[in-house]
């Protein structure tokens, strides 16, 4: 029976004392027992009767702001209102949050008054934290009998990690629209690299009159003469996040990681360039301001291979011109080379292993960048230093 759930402990406990008390009563004949038996039993009735009734509540919850970074101010304001035709006495609230819950009393109220709580919520802790709905408890002082009322909806709040600003990025990583030429050739693009001849398939478009009629009237015969363009390419970053719990020491360095990671993404939005995320078994090939931000809130130890992270990066977004694999202390340099070869040949990358209050170190060659990293306030004069922000 539900009615069963209501009792705590020490109600199921007084339950049961007036249950000995009544049967030594009538097997031993003691007066005593009998008059113990009728005091729990009447201790336990009252309590009873007092989560009898209904309380006519209007709650409603709302979070403000939804999504804050770590160590930002966001409250939650809970508006209670009597909806009742009496007063209603003093009554505890709780909300729950993630794994915890806030408690807080609404002073008494007169029918339709309402009351305004504003409460503090943690953000210390990135993540995403279900609130709510908020429950009110009825019950007795002893707490024997207790009953408890949700009301209204849960809602979601998100706790981002917290992110250094990085200067925008220059070297290698362009922010217009026309990308970077190659030396690949290409029937239609936005680098112009020469004019040769017509070939069957090409777009008329791109025919070069003036050519095409000198060299029609010097040889007598109409010979069509075609633009040629070098193959240009947006900048496109992918983010991967290692989650392989083997590579990390502790979760300090986790947690460090994540907010490298993130500080780069963010810098990215900023810059309007394309940019692809990956954090074990979680890809966003095509990341949005919000949802980028939201995955490094949800990210988790787990048990995906650093190779396998990039190869569902490399597989779902195959246009990524730059690699940043951010990982911890603990990862081989041989299972990072074989992580980045997961991506084109000619993509740069760089590779950032996090060891809190370790010194920051530089290693780098044609096309790639490899940092030890400290503490997150150092990334942005390490990146800069070596031409990569």
């Amino acid at each position: 029976m539900p009615v069963l759930g209501y009792f705590s402990p020490l109600g199921w406990a007084a339950t049961l004392l007036a249950a000995i008390c009544l049967a030594g009563a009538l097997s031993l004949q003691w007066l005593e027992l009998a008059y113990a038996a009728a005091f729990f039993a009447v201790l336990v009735g009252m309590s009873c009767l007092l989560t009898i009734g209904r309380t006519l509540l209007d709650v409603r919850l709302r979070v403000h702001p939804s999504r804050v970074s770590s160590g930002d101010v966001a409250v939650a304001e809970v508006r209670v209102g009597n909806l009742g035709k009496s007063p209603l006495f003093p009554i505890p609230l709780e909300l729950p949050f993630g794994d915890q819950s806030i408690r807080f009393l609404v002073p008494a109220l007169r029918p339709k008054e309402d009351h305004d709580e504003l409460l503090v919520l943690p953000t210390e802790r990135r993540g995403i934290y279900d609130i709510g709905p908020v429950t009110t408890l009825r019950g007795d002082p002893l707490g024997l009998v207790r009953r408890s009322v949700t009301w209204g909806d849960q809602t979601t709040f998100i706790v981002y990690p917290r992110v250094v600003t990085l200067r925008p990025f220059g070297t290698g990583m362009l922010r217009d629209l026309d990308g970077q030429a190659t030396s690949d050739v290409s029937r239609s693009d936005l680098a112009f690299h020469a004019i040769r001849e017509y070939q069957p398939g090409d777009d008329h478009r791109h025919i070069h009159w003036a050519t095409t009629a000198k060299r029609s009237s010097g040889s007598g015969a109409p010979e069509l003469m075609v633009r040629q363009f070098l193959d240009t390419r947006r900048t496109h970053i992918g983010v991967v996040l290692d989650n392989d719990s083997t590579s990390y020491a502790n979760e300090a360095e986790f947690e460090l990681a994540v907010q490298v990671a993130a500080s780069i993404s963010h810098r990215a939005i900023a810059d309007k360039v394309d940019l692809s995320q990956s954090c074990g078994a979680m890809v966003l090939p095509a990341a949005g301001a919000q949802q980028a931000m939201d995955m490094y809130a949800r990210a988790d130890f787990g048990v995906t291979s650093p190779l396998a992270a990039a190869t569902a990066m490399a597989t779902k977004a195959p246009s990524v011109s730059l690699a940043v694999f951010v990982s911890g202390s603990r990862i081989a340099s041989e299972t990072l080379t074989r992580s980045l070869s997961a991506f084109p040949a000619g993509a740069g990358s760089i590779t950032i292993r996090v060891l809190p209050g370790a010194q920051v170190q530089r290693q780098r060659s044609p096309g790639r960048l490899s940092l030890w990293l400290g503490a997150l306030g150092e990334l942005p004069a390490a990146l800069a230093s070596n031409g990569a922000s």
